[in-house]
């Protein structure tokens, strides 16, 4: 099959990270493909997908093998064919991914941050630290946690830890970089950027075919989400001031309304689930990116 340039080089740097983890991409493939079209899908047909991007019959039973058993993916056997779906475990941490991946919303600030000191009254410090996490903190010390929200109870009542509320300053951005470790964040959005910018050039002046569209989209997603998942999503107030994530939403925002309108007609080309072609994407589906902005 001939290959526009841009997605031929995007297959490539995939299938260059080694070991190629097909249950990854099958997983972004369903959150953002299959989901929306009733969430089941024929064993044929993924494997038909999945041929797109180099990947074998052999490697895709293996991967659905693997979701099924960690409890991601239900099979359901009719005859001799096999159909999946997402588990209820799955659905849950799919919705929760889905507001991170396609929409936007400001977040509250009130300019303050909130210290949480370990004093030397903490003797168990790995029990408390859990409970610290949970709670919206991260480490800027071993000893000193910060967060952007008000401690519950049950922090303020830990036995040896002294919350402090302090505005931020200046400092805010620095202390913000630090404990959330925003560089290597902001490196990967430069590097997602500058992956698909060939794309993003191409698909000012061509039109990909419909085989291509998916493969673009699926790995638009595919890259995406394994950075924006990781961001803290802080308010703007904390971050640095060329923050690239707003510009890679952005990116990700314009490519991705470029390419699913080809993208779904081949999915409704291969697209099969128990009851014969899959239904249309359900209503919410075409406000994903509609949030940001992006022309």
């Amino acid at each position: 099959m001939a290959r526009s340039v841009p997605v031929a080089e995007l297959i490539r740097l995939f299938q260059a990270a080694k070991p190629v983890r097909a249950w990854s991409l099958i997983v972004t493939l369903y959150g953002d493909a299959i989901v929306p079209r009733g969430g089941s899908l024929w064993l044929g047909s993924l494997t038909q997908i999945m041929e797109l991007f180099g990947i074998d019959a052999g490697h895709v039973r293996t991967a659905m093998s693997r979701l099924t058993a960690e409890g991601w993916l239900e099979r359901d056997r009719v005859g001799r064919n096999s159909y999946y779906r997402l588990s209820r475990r799955g659905e849950r941490d799919f919705l929760a991914a889905t507001r991170r991946i396609y929409f936007t919303q400001a977040r509250a600030f009130d300019g303050r941050l909130q210290l949480a000191l370990l004093g030397p009254g903490v003797d168990d410090r790995s029990a408390v630290r859990p409970m610290l996490e949970r709670s919206g903190f991260v480490a800027l010390t071993p000893t000193t946690y910060v967060s952007i929200i008000d401690p519950p109870a049950e922090v303020e009542d830990l036995q040896g830890i002294f919350v402090l509320t302090t505005d931020a300053d200046a400092a805010g951005s620095a202390l913000a970089a630090a404990a959330w470790q925003l560089a290597p964040l902001a490196a990967a959005y430069r590097s997602f950027m500058a992956q698909f910018a060939s794309l993003d050039e191409a698909l000012s002046t061509e039109t990909l075919s419909e085989p291509d569209a998916l493969v673009a989209r699926t790995l638009l997603i595919h890259q995406f989400r394994r950075v924006v998942l990781r961001d803290p999503d802080l308010p703007k107030a904390l971050l640095p001031n060329d923050w690239p994530g707003s510009a890679a939403r952005t990116l990700a925002a314009r490519l991705y309304r470029r390419v699913v309108p080809a993208a779904e007609r081949f999915i409704s080309q291969v697209g099969r689930n128990e009851n014969g072609p899959l239904p249309s994407p359900e209503p919410g589906f075409a406000m994903r990116f509609r949030k940001t902005g992006a022309s």
